[in-house]
């Protein structure tokens, strides 16, 4: 049953519900007969009232819906009556308004033709086409936003509701849509994440930065960074600790709100205490006394509702009279004679009711009404029109200002009689409707930061985009629309930044002295930054860079936070949430400043001005409310005041304020006027901040530049005020006259903050301190200045430095940096610019030059912490504080003599000091006896000037009549008479961390002195001394004065030498105390663990792990350089033999032990073999031994001579980390020590009599020696200790506080060096001479062998493997055994992948895919050049035909393989058709053939002949990446890896004949062959290995732990053999020339070169015009000689007589010239061409004869060709990014019929079998299962080559005997070619000198160059 009030006469009655109007439970309401029913409330309630009252213009229901629909003849002629019985003005009929509220006024209207930049919505109105599908509702209906989805690109992701978002934000654990969509149907096993040491990790996972922990703010989102906080970070004063470690304001502990995130500043509450404006609720929380009754539930439990009057029923409506029963009817019932209400309330005698009239009629005179008239129960009752309302009388109507009233216009309203008008500022356009304003250009955008990020999002569409990100906590931010730039502050990094808008271009803007920058705004108009620090309690301005920077406000600010400008008026706005909090103004120039509002305010955060609308806004965090007034404060009232958890920052745009609040991490939005249509714009955030409307309308252009175009005439800041502006200066700077400022400083307090170092301009009146911008200032502590330099001088404790920099905080630089422990004190001396300090770790007093050069330690005994010093120059004193154990002033002369102590009693933390030159006396400040004092110079006539609240005083200085000081306690900078005491006064206060304090001037007393003059006469060092002496010359710690008392040492003498990772030090032993200096190497150092020194020339040597490599520099730091830059890991032992001069290492990286010369030079590998981990190394050069530890698995101790021969095991029990070692020379002994068993022990040079010297030592690493005693580093202690080396006994530390230490050595250059056994033409080596026991050894450069004579080495390794490992080319001789690897000195390698080279001009050949090159170069590194730079981009394989001196190679980015000459000319596309992904490329120039893999989606292996032609697929099956390819020319197989299967395969030329040959390899690469190895690059296991070609057996590692392992070939002599058509002036081509199976092709180029080119060999097509064709060429010119043939890049052989063999010669083969063979003139060519075809052929068939003869008879040995190797790699390749497997593949059952059978016999002689030799391809089988095709080569054209003649040798039989051949000569035999071929054999071993020529097949007899001549 629902409840149904009956309203009749004076009846009240329910009844029970029947048909009628639906109510909201679904049932109806139905009233009695006679009675007509209301309309449901909204509280589901019936109302039934008298039937006649229906249509009688009274609201008698509440909500009209009693004149619904009625017709009343009420309106005038010049209205319009709409449907509802609503009059109104006809000219609003038809004009796109619903001005009668059912919009009848708008119906049946002729349609409106909209404009051609209009949208026609579905309601007939016509709006901009700009709004169409803008996210607003423009027209009304919502017809303008039914528009299609907005399609995402590739890299955003689509969330359930349309929106789009980065692609990477999908499952990163972050909400980013706005539904969650992101973060649904994510992977469970999402990896664990690992935080770095300066993350902490949430419980979910996700990692934060550490200073987030434990700072009350919920940056997890599950508040668990801010649980276990109760140890973290104590609160300040005045704050509340919550049980969570979360700070509270204390004046909200038991105020009935829960503040703390675990309520507990709530809990233990006595009854709370509200202000008399406040109301407590039950619960104890105090509220707002308006918030009473006001019908909202603001305490949470009622109780601020309850005991209110009772209301049954809602509020009457305002056009109706409430009884006194509370009941409503309508306001004509009042006085109409009939008692409506129950009670009779609206009669006579409640009612001043007139009684009626008999004269009163609506037909007289309108019943006296103005407007309308109506006779209710014959009573005259006066109405109004619409706009207008009934005056008192009754009778008459006002005008309705609806102007007056809030949201009537968005913005401006005028009002109209009977009616309003609104209109819109500049930027803005009239909405449809009329009343609202809608801003024009684009979609608005809200930028709010989000601490870790900046963002945007989209208010109309929620689309959310990141702008910045990697932030460390942005809190304000601000943009400048027209210079497209954003602005925020980060109160961590304490620093103001700014970017572009699109997020590039990050700068700094401010980044000293802000300690809580949370506010932040620009004045978009005069370009400046404005901000507000909380704590420094300031607000500043400065130009947009941060430049100019003014103190604007600072006195009676708190806590200032957010701040907005209004720089059309001129005016500047900021909240202080201070212990009184309010909103203040103030002109943009600091004055005219007034409180707008101090009351109701707890915690103002955000605000911002709504320019439109001449209104503010604000939030408040502690009351939950925003609110809003006038700008100058007025008409104040919250928008509100309900759902607001903890707004924090708030703008507004059109008619929407947008607000982020901390609580629900979340962007909310409401109407501006109301506060109704609350929505959230995106929750689940990180942690909202500031926020701002990104559109020009928020910073409109309408306002006028007050500074004009010439910045108001001002030198330097022009700053608007509200009439005009104000020249102002930067702080400090005093203005010389209204526009200029002072252009420096001239007496300024200069004083430290730690953190910072300040200054207070006493040039201005204001005295604000302003920081001076410096750099990474950590601890600050001590002061001191030189006006003559403009410099200030200061010390800090923490990174343990003297820095110093110009006043105004340019050219700053460190001056001293090390052997500082804890510079506490500083004095410059004016008069010889000599800086002074004291040093309260290492208890010394030292001095330097201003710059910090020619440092000397002054004084070193008898100190205990000194703490400040001043220095008198005047008096030649310098005076100290010393506050250790017995506390004491001291005195003594500036050069260290005369020391004095002049106070001893009554001291107990003397700290600061200061001189007063005028009076002769002297002040100092102790913080313990917390006074003031000061006495005579020498300490006589004490006195007291201050003993009186002074809780610890610090720094002390005088100026003039005043003494200043510092106070860490009170936090103030103080001062007062210095005579007195008296006339204190606070310069500052509320500073934390003060220090010492200077006062700058320029008037500083000059003295006379003789060490203006030339020095002094000293050579380093002049300092004051007291009368008579006046000065001292002194010399830099180390370094002693010679005996005329002048001139100091050239250098140390005796000293020690260490290596602390990132410098070097030395620590001289000529002098009485120990003081270490560094050496100052010009260049950087990242961990240098080895050193080394030659004291014959002065230079020391180390090595650096992370740079990799070995340096040195002469001992002053000059002269660094570089010595050994490739090849190191890690080299942890280095030792110079200073004898021999050479340098030895060891590596533990590569666990190798190395020596060379002492500038790098002749490198050579000495010990490669059973090394794990070698460490310390050291040299006895007259025995000729080397001793080194290595602490591998199992420690040892070994000895070797310094050649690398007879190595023994010295010591291998008891070992555990044996670090540093030395030898004891003198006494025969070997001495190390041992950092696991922390022991330095000692044993003969044989490793017996072994004993302990030292025990324990903690972690010793670095030992040496020198005299009778042993010094070694300790790396627990980070010390470096001393001990007699005989007994261990004696020990002491040399110096302490040095972490880092690494190895040291002690050197006394007065040493004689002893006798270089190699010293005589350096022992008759041509390269290395090495000591040995009793002799010498010539030794060569690693991988070159030695001759015969036992003294000369090869000049380089003859036959040596390339490969390339990204960023660098390295070389493994195969000469020698070591395999060791070289690197080539190739410069400006990125990314090496593919190699090849030519044995002609001995260049290697590379791509680099980071370049998208093809390079060539020198082995020696010289010659670099780019052969093809352009139309690369991806050059995966690459190949040399050596023969016609052509280049190939694969791309895999633009899927070709292409062809140019060597020298990049001549290119051409070969192939481009049905590739996909060509990887590895080889050639086979003899039998013209081009081979290349494919690893696309079909693997393949192909073939074509080297013109592209004849294409032909070799292996299509069983492929899955086939990655190396290579060639083995004499047994005529094709060999690749596969690194998908894991494989090495082969097959024959044809594809047939496939073998697996190795079939567990775990990532190949890339391979090549030599001889009966197949060698590859493993990119698994990063090593280079080898397998036997023919058995896939005795697999070995050649190098291994090679990071980026690419490409890999072989070079050899007999590698790039034979040749081809093409071999003998380019086959008569123009340009390309291609070697084919049976012919050749001449072809062109894809680009034409400007040279004619004919694919016709020998035809040179005529040139137009060209000079007279009757001139002859010169016999002797070759091709390179003529227009019409190209200048190929290197002819094959230029000089054939200097590469002829003894055998080439007796077989005819060597000329004098191939290149003078010129192409046939006037049709000859034919005729020369057959001649010297026949001469060519009959010769080919003497040679094969010979060749037969000579193996059958004389078995000479043959070296096996070599194979050459292309294979490829790029480091993007797919299987670099995959996991690498070991998959089992069963070799398939296909029988190699190339592979040497051998019997089982004990002879091992081969099997009787046939030997087939056809086309120069020999198979050894027992039948004739396959052969290879014969092919007749066909003849040539042309008269450059004869005409080829093809022979089919017979089968041959040879018996198989122990006399038979050898296997080698075997091999050879079979591996033949018949020349026939155009191949040459290659009969002899050629030199080794250098890369000789090899045997290209070229050496003919000269052909004749004439007719006349044939």
């Amino acid at each position: 049953m629902q409840r149904v009030t009956l309203l009749f006469g004076f009846l009240v009655a329910s009844v029970p519900l029947t048909q009628g109007v639906t109510g909201s439970g679904g049932s109806e309401c139905s009233c009695g007969r006679n009675h007509f029913t209301c309309a449901v409330s909204a509280f589901g309630e019936c109302t039934c009232i008298p039937a006649q009252w229906q249509c009688d213009g009274d609201n008698d229901c509440g909500d009209h819906s009693d004149e619904d629909g009625c017709m009343l003849p009420t309106c005038s002629p010049l209205e319009f009556h709409c449907d509802n019985g609503k009059c109104i003005r006809r000219s609003w009929v038809c004009d796109g308004d619903n001005d009668c509220g059912d919009d009848s006024d708008e119906q049946d209207c002729p349609p409106r033709e909209c404009e051609e930049d209009e949208f026609h919505c579905q309601n007939g109105y016509c709006i901009r086409s700009l709004w169409h599908c803008d996210g607003d509702n423009d027209c009304g209906d919502n017809s303008d936003e039914q528009c299609d989805m907005r399609k995402c690109s590739d890299k955003e992701f689509r969330c359930n509701d349309g929106s789009c978002i980065a692609e990477h934000w999908y499952c990163d654990g972050d909400t980013d849509c706005k539904d969650g969509s992101d973060e649904e149907g994510c992977p469970a096993d999402v990896p664990v994440t690992n935080c770095s040491v300066e993350e902490f990790q949430c419980a979910y996972g996700r990692c934060i930065l550490d200073i987030y922990h434990c700072d009350g703010d919920d940056d997890c989102g599950d508040w668990s960074d801010e649980s276990d906080c109760a140890s973290h970070h104590p609160c300040r004063l005045g704050e509340f600790l919550c049980n969570s470690g979360l700070c509270i304001n204390a004046g909200w502990r038991c105020d009935g709100d829960f503040d703390c995130d675990d309520q507990s500043d709530e809990k233990n509450c006595t009854a709370s205490q509200c202000t008399t404006d406040q109301f407590r609720c039950k619960s104890g929380r105090c509220i707002r006394l308006s918030w009473r009754c006001d019908g909202e539930d603001d305490c949470s439990d009622n109780s601020d509702e309850e005991d209110c009057e009772k209301t049954e029923l809602p509020h009457c409506a305002p056009d109706q009279f409430t009884c006194g029963t509370g009941r409503c009817i309508g306001q004509r019932k009042v006085c109409n004679g009939a008692k409506d209400c129950q009670d009779g309330s609206d009669e006579i005698p409640h009612q001043n009711c007139r009684e009626p009239s008999e004269e009163e009629s609506c037909n007289v005179d309108n019943g006296g009404c103005a407007h309308k008239c109506q006779q209710v129960r014959g009573i005259v009752q006066c109405t109004c029109h619409t706009g207008y309302r009934l005056m008192e009388n009754g009778k008459l109507c006002q005008d309705i200002n609806e102007c007056a009233e809030d949201g009537y216009c968005s913005q401006g309203c005028t009002n109209l009689e009977g009616g309003f008008q609104c209109w819109c500022v500049q930027g803005y356009e009239l909405r449809p409707d009329k009343r609202g304003c809608k801003a024009l250009g684009p979609e608005p955008v809200l930028l709010f930061a989000n601490r870790i990020d900046i963002r945007q999002v989209l208010p109309r569409r929620s689309e959310y985009t990141l702008l910045l990100n990697n932030l460390e906590n942005a809190i304000a931010l601000d943009f400048h629309h027209d210079k497209e730039l954003v602005f925020w502050s980060d109160v961590t990094l304490d620093r103001i930044m700014k970017a572009n808008l699109n997020g590039s271009n990050v700068e700094e803007v401010v980044s000293t002295g802000l300690e809580s920058p949370g506010g932040l705004a620009i004045d978009w108009i005069h370009n400046k930054l404005y901000w507000t620090d909380s704590g420094t309690s300031r607000i500043e301005v400065s130009n947009l860079d941060g430049t100019q920077r003014k103190v604007l406000l600072w006195q009676n600010l708190e806590k200032p936070r957010a701040i907005a400008l209004h720089p059309m008026e001129g005016t500047i706005y900021w909240t202080d949430w201070g212990n009184t909090p309010r909103i203040e103004y103030a002109a943009m120039d600091g004055s005219n400043r007034k409180i707008i509002a101090d009351t109701h305010l707890f915690w103002p955060n955000g605000l911002t001005i709504d320019y439109a609308g001449q209104k503010m806004y604000w939030v408040d965090a502690k009351h939950h409310v925003i609110e809003r007034a006038d700008l100058d404060g007025q008409n104040r009232r919250a928008v509100i005041s309900q759902g607001l958890p903890h707004p924090f920052a708030i703008t507004v745009f059109e008619d929407s304020l947008y607000w982020t609040d901390w609580h629900t991490k979340s962007i909310n939005s409401a109407n501006k006027f109301t506060g109704k249509n609350q929505e959230i714009i995106r929750n689940k955030l990180h942690f909202p901040m500031d926020i701002h409307t990104l559109h020009p309308q928020r910073q409109p252009a309408a306002g006028r530049n007050r500074c004009g175009t010439n910045n108001g005439g001002c030198s330097h800041l022009c700053l608007p005020s509200t009439a005009n502006y104000t020249c102002a200066c930067p702080t400090g700077f005093k203005k010389v006259d209204d526009y200029n400022c002072a252009g420096s400083l001239d007496k300024f307090l200069l004083f430290a903050r730690r953190t910072d170092i300040r200054r207070i301009s006493f040039d201005t009146e204001d005295k604000s301190d302003d920081v001076i911008p410096l750099a990474d200032v950590r601890s600050a502590v001590a002061l001191d200045w030189d006006a003559k330099g403009e410099y200030i001088y200061w010390t800090d404790v923490t990174t343990d430095s003297i820095n110093r920099a110009k006043w105004d905080g340019t050219k700053q630089e460190a001056i001293a940096v090390t052997s500082l422990e804890s510079p506490a004190g500083l004095a410059v001396d004016w008069v010889t610019n000599k800086l002074y300090w004291t040093d309260a770790g290492t208890d010394r007093i030292e001095a330097s030059n201003l710059d910090g050069s020619m440092r000397t330690v002054l004084i070193w005994e008898n100190l205990d912490r000194p703490r400040d010093i001043v220095v008198d120059p005047i008096g030649g004193y310098m005076y100290w504080t010393d506050w250790g154990a017995n506390p004491k002033i001291e005195r003594a002369g500036l050069d260290a003599s005369e020391r004095t102590v002049i106070i001893s009693s009554n001291l107990t933390w003397p700290n600061g000091l200061a001189v007063d030159y005028e009076t002769e006396r002297l002040y100092w400040a102790d913080a313990g006896m917390k006074t003031i004092e000061y006495a005579n110079l020498n300490g006589t006539h004490r006195r007291v000037l201050i003993g009186s609240q002074l809780p610890h005083p610090f720094g002390l200085t005088l100026h003039e009549d005043k003494i200043y000081w510092t106070d860490w306690q009170s936090k103030s900078i103080q001062s007062a008479d210095k005579n007195s005491g008296l006339g204190r006064m606070v310069l500052r206060e509320n500073l934390e961390n003060l220090m010492d304090i200077h006062m700058f001037h320029r008037h500083r007393t000059p003295v006379a002195s003789m060490c203006k003059i030339d020095n002094g006469g000293c050579s380093h060092l002049c300092l004051l001394a007291p009368l008579p002496k006046a000065y001292h010359c002194g010399c830099p710690t180390g370094i002693n004065l010679l005996a005329d008392g002048k001139t100091c040492a050239p250098g140390m003498t005796s000293f020690l030498i260490f290596a602390r990772r990132t410098d070097i030090r030395m620590v001289s032993l000529d002098i009485p105390y120990f003081a270490d200096v560094v050496v100052p190497v010009n260049g950087s150092m990242k961990n240098t663990i080895a050193i080394g020194v030659d004291p014959k020339e002065g230079k020391v040597y180390w090595s650096d792990s992370t740079l990799n490599k070995i340096s040195r520099a002469d001992l002053n730091g000059s002269q660094q350089e570089d010595i050994v830059t490739t090849g190191l890991m890690t080299t942890d032992g280095l030792a110079v033999d200073i004898t021999g001069r050479k340098i030895y290492w060891t590596d533990t990286g590569t666990n190798r032990i190395e020596v060379a010369n002492l500038d790098g030079t002749m490198r050579k590998v000495l010990i490669w073999q059973n090394l794990d981990s070698p460490r310390a190394i050291a040299l006895h050069h007259e025995k000729g031994f080397m001793y080194w530890t290595d602490w591998g698995e199992h420690a040892k101790l070994e000895r070797a001579a310094m050649d690398g021969s007879d190595r023994v095991v010295l010591i291998n029990s008891n070992l555990g980390w044996p670090n540093g070692l030395v030898i004891d020379k003198e006494g025969s002994r070997l001495l190390w020590a041992d950092a696991h068993t922390e022991r330095i022990e000692a044993a003969d040079l044989n490793g017996v009599n072994r004993r302990t010297l030292v025990t324990p030592v903690q972690h010793p690493y670095g030992l040496t020696l020198l005299d009778s005693h042993i010094y070694w580093t300790d790396w627990q202690t980070r010390s470096i200790q001393r001990a007699d080396k005989n007994t261990g006994n004696d020990i002491i530390t040399v110096r302490g506080n040095l972490p880092g230490l690494m190895d040291i050595q002690a050197i006394d250059r007065a040493r004689p060096v002893g006798f270089n056994k190699c010293s005589v033409r350096n022992g008759g080596c041509s390269h290395l001479c090495l000591p040995r026991p009793g002799g010498i050894t010539c030794a060569c450069p690693t991988g070159i062998q030695m001759k015969n004579d036992g003294r000369t080495c090869d000049n380089a390794p003859e036959t040596y493997l390339l490969f390339s490992s990204r960023g660098s080319i390295r070389r493994i001789s195969l000469d020698t055994t070591d395999y060791t690897d070289v690197h080539v000195p190739v410069p400006e390698l990125h990314n090496v992948i593919s190699l090849d080279y030519d044995s002609v001009e001995m260049k290697v050949y590379y791509t680099d895919v980071f370049l998208d090159v093809i390079r060539s170069a020198n082995l020696n590194g010289s010659g670099m050049m780019t052969v093809i730079g352009q139309g690369l981009k991806t050059t995966d394989g690459l190949a040399i035909d050596w023969v016609a001196r052509n280049l190939y190679w694969t791309d895999t980015g633009r899927n070709t393989i292409e062809v140019s000459w060597l020298d990049g000319s001549c290119r051409k596309v070969l192939i481009n058709n049905s590739l996909d992904e060509p990887r590895a490329i080889a050639v086979f120039p003899r039998k013209g053939y081009l081979f290349w893999t494919d690893w696309g989606n079909l693997a393949k292996i192909e073939r074509a002949q080297l013109d592209g032609t004849d294409r032909k697929v070799l292996i299509n099956t069983d492929l899955g990446w086939p990655n190396g390819l290579t060639l083995d020319y004499d047994s005529r197989r094709i060999y690749w890896v596969d690194a998908h299967l894991d494989r090495i395969e082969s097959c024959d030329l044809n594809g047939k004949l496939r073998q697996v040959l190795v079939g567990q390899v775990i990532h190949p690469f890339a391979l090549t062959q030599h001889d009966r190895w197949i060698y590859w690059t493993d990119w698994q296991t990063k090593s280079v290995q080898r397998v036997d070609k023919y058995t896939g057996r005795n697999k070995e590692t050649i190098l291994a732990n090679v990071e980026g392992l690419m490409d890999i070939i072989v070079v050899s002599p007999q590698r790039q053999t034979g040749t081809n058509s093409c071999g003998v002036n380019n086959g008569g081509c123009t340009h390309l020339c291609f070697a084919r199976a049976t012919d050749f092709v001449c072809d062109c180029p894809d680009e034409p070169d400007g040279r004619l080119c004919s694919v016709v060999p020998g035809y040179v097509p005529p040139f137009p015009e060209t000079t007279r064709s009757s001139e002859k060429a010169d016999a002797g010119d070759s091709r390179r000689n003529f227009d019409f043939f190209p200048a190929k890049p290197t002819d094959p052989v230029e000089n054939t007589s200097e590469n002829c063999s003894q055998k080439d010669a007796s077989q005819g083969l060597c000329e004098e010239s191939v290149n003078q063979v010129l192409p046939a003139i006037n049709g000859e060519g034919l005729h020369i061409s057959y001649i010297i075809g026949a001469v060519l052929s009959i010769l080919a068939i003497l040679i094969l004869i010979a060749a037969v003869i000579i193996y059958r008879h004389k078995k000479s040995k043959f070296n096996d060709p070599v194979v050459s190797n292309l294979t490829y790699s790029n480091p993007s390749y797919r299987t670099s990014t995959q996991e690498v497997k070991i998959e089992t593949v069963q070799k398939p059952a296909i029988y190699n019929q190339l592979r040497y059978k051998k019997e089982t016999a004990s002879d091992n002689s081969y099997s009787k079998g046939k030997i087939k030799i056809v086309e120069g391809i020999c198979l050894l089988s027992n039948d004739d299962m396959y052969w290879d095709d014969l092919k007749q080569i066909k003849t040539t054209r042309g008269g450059i080559l004869r005409d080829h003649v093809c022979m089919k040798a017979e089968t041959l039989s040879i018996q198989g005997s122990t006399d038979s051949l050898g296997d080698t000569e075997t091999e050879q035999l079979l591996q033949d070619e018949p020349l026939s071929e155009c191949s040459s054999v290659n009969t002899s071993s050629q030199e080794r000198s250098g890369l000789p020529l090899p045997d290209t097949g070229w050496k003919h007899n000269r052909k004749p160059s004439t007719e006349s001549e044939v």
